[in-house]
């Protein structure tokens, strides 16, 4: 046997066969009993054992009960006599096989299986034993597969719950006396975690290896007991502390004999805490059991951030350190688990010191060893600051108690975290973080670091908002007189050029530290936009207007000097810091466009509007310079969003008429050579758009100028589609490059005013009208083309979503019927079939636009349904109903839900009342052909296997049902609805989408609340007959299993049961040998 792994496959293959031939025999088990008892061969023992667990979990049933006596004796006296000399992955193996003869037999026909197993864990010599029995027990016992029934695992759960006491008992008297034995005079804790001095840590002098083995296997079994265990007196006061005593040996230090080994003690004893911290469902008379634990967990903190006087603050990092890093790992986790779980629980009790609590978790956050462990922390800083924005919501009356009981914690929290994001302060450790590999949120490590500790810093503004600008406009300020004082040191280099004067390393280093640092508390201020808007914006008005000021001089200066363009030392490092700085300010000053817009609004009711137009006139000056090819991209997108926030947020009515303004259109409209990239000209012109279209703010209709807008909006659009209207039919070389660039630009000036008034809306299509009818015009000579097909579907797709009022029913249903008889059954077929193509994408976005036209309210569309459902049934379906094709699937479906949602009268003329009221006349139906199409082909993916298809029509018919009743209409009541049924139980029973679990059982609940009776009495008879492998006793069990529940949990159970019992008894009678008779 040992030979085979070394031979050719095909050998290896030959004896799998016969070795699974040999194992399908009657009677083989006694072979591989023998084998197990007289062979030490690694492989014959391991094979055997899987021979016995295929015996046990498959074919137990069909096993005679001499047989399963013997098993029963044989196999623990193996274990008995060999464990010492087994592998020990052969022997948890054997374990594992006797403990599932006690899930099948225990307490009936194995009455002793667990006692035995109590009886071993009481042995002195072979309590390792019984605990690795013990813990397999749990975990086979409470979470069993489906190889038994309901009935069973409940009587499992409650009879290993009945033991639970105790089980305990033993567990706490093996850690109680390895630790009597082991450690020097007991020092008792601290009866009250007030204490500044925690008292002196019980230090074991020698824990011999089988101790702490034993110790080790006795808190696994814990921690596997309190994941499925409710809290309750069994949990005894004696075990928690046993508990916490092994949690202390995490906290030590140092190059001891076996420190490895109480690491890994402490590390286990830390998970069990945790299980308990993680259950939210605390009975009353457990509190005070929760409060000696948090007194004992406050200890342990104490240990772990315990200074001297003589000591520095750097003792704690490297003491944290020095400990095992899956001991922090598991201690942060129960902080967060105090926090987030229990602090509502213990707050307001005077026994728990919180203050004491939050100075101890903020020494233990900023001594954290590593960036993952500080921002584990920050985590549980956030958790407790949302706690308390939710508390002071809610007991407004005396917030401010609240907030000045916490008030110095939080202004110290804040300092702190603000001075680790600063290179000045931190630089070789923040230097380690990657600031270039992206992770799955598209953030850089760096990026991620600066995000997390910025939102703390938010949270400290909400509530403390006069204190947090206080801490934090001195340390911008500080960076921000060093970058306005770079100007003194730019000096001439050559006839044109300049240089900056800063050579000497150490400066060097300085300015680099000190732009890193201006760039993030940029981003800080920024961040912090939203606190001084809406309901606070006069009470905060001054601390705004001063960020507001600075932010627009910094700008102002950044795009006057134009740093990015100088000559420096170390260019790769300074140059990108300097670009960064200056994006970053028009940045902080684009967060505060919503300022500006309330602004705006109250200047309108003022004579003085000098103040608010400088702010504007400025911004635009420091913006509009760097919108040009020449600048780094970087900056250049930085100023195009600050442009469209200020175009379409802001909107000051004299935006469009400042110099500036009119450069930007110049720049646009006459100088096509020097063409800005894709991304920058799309938001120009986005920006440009918008300042013509969108109203503005506090104004009449009179006094908008909507006709020399519409004018000047005209005339734009004019110029930017120049090249794409005179394009050549058919064209004459490849205009991809116009036609893509041309649709991309259109496309976002449509998307961006789609929530606008009607009156933008008009302007804008009145100055689209000829570019839509080219785009049409040209679709047709393109539609070999997939990359353009695709593009111009794109923009017509965000036509009909923002604009399909103004285009007009006739034209409307021009550019459907073009596009219907452009995409024929052979177009379609070539397209979807080149899954993830940008044919395939074109197909989805033709889909899309179908959706929109058949959600239009009214008869105006009515006439295009026959034909779209024609090309949704006839055409697009059969091409994907047997093949993967999701993305095409997924619209394809969604069409044909909106077609029955929003034209459901198409179908069933009566409403949903009077079908009602009529109870169960005839209903008056049209297009039924084409209604019973649909219902099938939505039956037809629920027996394939993509899940994601098969989550979203289940949605869709639950919500055809809520609002139009359909699971009650007469057609699909009499000839659909036991068929869903079928399928649905069928899925359940197949465990194909079990992710879906509780969805498909509330569809089945939906579709069974529409006739009980008949569901109970007639479907589950038929639906059980015919089920496979049952005998007609198995049958009328399960039917009587089934109580005739009406109310959602309870069938919900009987559906779990019935399907579970049904795979078990086909198990089980696929296990029995052949012509076993049944009774």
């Amino acid at each position: 046997c040992s030979s085979m792994y070394s031979r050719c496959a095909t050998n290896q293959c030959f004896l799998f066969h016969l070795l699974n031939s040999f194992a399908g025999q009657p009677g083989s088990w006694r072979h591989c009993l023998y084998f197990l008892s007289n062979s030490r061969n690694e492989y014959v023992m391991m094979y055997s054992l899987t021979v016995f667990e295929n015996l046990v979990n498959k074919m137990w049933v069909g096993v005679a009960s001499g047989d399963k006596a013997e098993l029963r004796s044989c196999l623990p006296k193996l274990l008995l006599s060999q464990h010492a000399l087994l592998p020990f992955f052969i022997r948890n193996k054997l374990c594992k096989v006797i403990v599932d003869i006690g899930r099948q037999d225990w307490p009936m026909f194995y009455h002793d299986f667990f006692s035995n197993t109590l009886q071993l864990v009481q042995s002195p010599s072979l309590a390792p034993l019984g605990l690795v029995l013990l813990k397999m027990t749990s975990e086979e016992l409470v979470c069993p597969r489906e190889d038994l029934s309901v009935a069973r695992k409940e009587e499992l759960k409650k009879l290993l719950l009945d033991q639970i006491p105790t089980v305990l008992n033993l567990l706490t008297g093996i850690l109680e006396t390895v630790w009597d034995k082991h450690s020097v005079a007991v020092t008792t804790p601290p009866p009250s975690p007030t204490s500044r001095e925690p008292g002196e840590l019980l230090t074991p002098m020698v824990l011999e290896a089988e101790s702490g083995a034993l110790c080790l296997l006795a808190l696994e079994c814990l921690a596997h007991l309190f994941s499925w265990i409710p809290l309750s007196s069994s949990i005894t006061p004696s075990l928690l502390a046993s508990i916490f005593h092994f949690a202390r040996f995490g906290c030590q230090t140092g190059q001891m004999v076996g420190h490895a080994e109480r690491a890994r003690l402490g590390v286990m004893a830390m998970n069990c805490i945790n299980e308990l911290m993680c259950k939210n469902c605390v009975p009353v008379d457990f509190e005070e059991f929760l409060l000696r634990m948090f007194q004992q967990t406050f200890y342990l903190l104490q240990r772990l951030t315990n200074t001297h006087s003589h000591s520095n603050t750097h003792t704690v990092k490297s003491r944290l350190q020095e400990l095992d890093e899956s001991y922090v790992e598991k201690f942060t986790d129960f902080l967060r688990l105090f926090v987030s779980v229990h602090l509502r629980r213990i707050e307001s009790n005077a026994q728990f010191p919180l203050v004491e609590f939050l100075a101890l978790l903020f020494k233990y956050t900023f001594n954290q060893p590593n960036h993952e462990g500080y921002l584990a922390c920050l985590d549980i800083w956030s958790i407790f600051l949302d706690y308390l924005t939710t508390k002071i919501r809610s007991r407004l009356a005396d917030s401010d108690s609240v907030i000045n009981r916490y008030k110095d914690a939080l202004v110290l929290l804040l300092r702190e975290v603000l001075n680790r994001i600063q290179f000045r302060l931190n630089q070789s450790q923040l230097e380690e973080l990657d600031d270039e590999t992206l992770d799955d949120d598209q953030q850089t490590e760096w990026q991620r670091y600066l995000r997390q500790s910025l939102e703390v810093v938010a949270r400290v503004m909400e509530l403390l908002p006069s204190q947090t600008f206080s801490v934090l406009f001195p340390v911008l300020q500080e960076d921000l007189d060093i970058y306005l004082g770079l100007q003194q040191f730019i000096v001439r280099s050559g006839t044109t050029g300049r240089r900056l004067n800063i050579t000497a390393e150490a400066d060097c280093r300085k300015l680099h530290c000190a732009l890193r640092d201006l760039s993030s508390l940029l981003q800080a201020v920024g961040r912090l936009a939203e606190f001084f808007t809406g309901d606070v914006f006069s009470a905060r008005f001054n601390d705004a207007l001063a960020i507001v000021q600075r932010l627009v001089e910094v700008s102002c200066y950044g795009s006057q000097i134009s740093l990015y363009d100088v000559e420096m030392a170390v260019p790769s490092v300074l140059k990108p810091d300097l670009i960064d700085v200056h994006a970053q300010s028009l940045a902080a000053l684009q967060a505060y466009s919503h300022w500006l817009a309330q602004f705006c609004s109250e200047v309108q009711r003022q004579q003085d509007q000098t103040q608010f137009v400088d702010l504007i006139r400025s911004s635009m000056a420091a913006t509009t310079p760097l919108i040009n090819a020449k600048v780094p991209e970087k900056l250049l997108l930085s100023a195009c969003h600050l442009l469209v926030s200020m175009a379409t947020t802001v909107r000051p009515v004299f935006l469009v008429s400042l110099p500036a303004a009119q450069n930007i259109f110049n720049l646009i409209t006459e100088n096509h050579n020097h063409r800005l990239p894709q991304e920058a000209h799309v938001l120009v012109c986005r920006a440009l758009s918008n300042m013509l279209l969108l109203p503005w703010p506090s104004l009449p209709e009179a006094e908008q100028q909507w006709q020399s807008r519409s004018a000047n909006h005209t005339r734009l659009l004019s110029s930017l589609t120049q090249q794409y209207r005179l394009l050549p039919r058919p064209p004459s070389h490849h205009p991809n490059t116009v036609i893509q660039q041309t649709l991309c630009v259109l496309k976002d000036l449509v998307d961006s005013i789609s929530g606008e008034a009607t009156k933008s809306r008009q302007i804008c299509y009145h100055s689209l009208q000829e570019s839509v009818q080219v785009t049409l015009a040209l679709f047709p000579l393109f539609i070999q083309q997939p990359d353009v097909t695709d593009e111009m579907l794109s923009f017509f797709l965000t036509l009909f979503q923002a604009l399909r009022v103004q285009m007009g029913v006739a034209f409307t249903e021009q550019i459907i019927q073009t596009f219907l008889s452009m995409f024929t059954r052979e177009q379609l077929a070539v397209s979807i079939l080149q899954e993830g193509s940008s044919g395939s994408k074109a197909v989805e976005k033709f889909l899309k636009i179908l959706q929109v036209v058949v959600q239009e309210p009214g008869q105006t569309f009515k006439p295009l349904l026959p034909s779209i459902l024609s090309l949704c049934l006839d055409q697009v379906y059969p091409i994907v109903a047997e093949r993967s094709c999701p993305d095409v699937k997924a619209e394809m479906f969604e069409l044909l839900f909106q077609i029955l949602h929003q034209n459901w009268r198409f179908f069933f003329k009566s409403s949903v009342l009077s079908s009602v009221q009529r109870s169960g006349a005839e209903e008056l139906m049209e297009n039924q052909a084409q209604f019973i199409t649909a219902m099938q082909a939505f039956g037809q993916s629920f027996l394939q296997p993509d899940i994601h298809i098969f989550k979203q029509n289940l949605s869709y018919l639950e919500v055809l049902n809520t609002k139009h009743k359909l699971y009650h209409r007469k057609l699909f009541r009499n000839t659909m609805l036991f068929h869903f049924i079928n399928v649905l139980l069928q899925v359940l029973l197949h465990k194909s989408h079990d992710l879906l679990q509780d969805d498909i059982t509330l569809a089945l609940y939906n579709m069974a609340a529409v006739d009980f009776p008949a569901f109970y009495s007639s479907f589950l008879p038929e639906f059980l007959n015919g089920c496979q492998g049952l005998d007609p006793h198995q049958r009328t069990t399960l039917a009587r299993n089934f109580t005739p529940e009406r109310d959602l949990p309870s069938f919900s159970q009987g559906v779990y049961r019935i399907v579970n019992d049904l795979r078990f008894y086909r198990l089980c009678n696929g296990s029995l040998p052949a012509g076993t008779l049944k009774l």
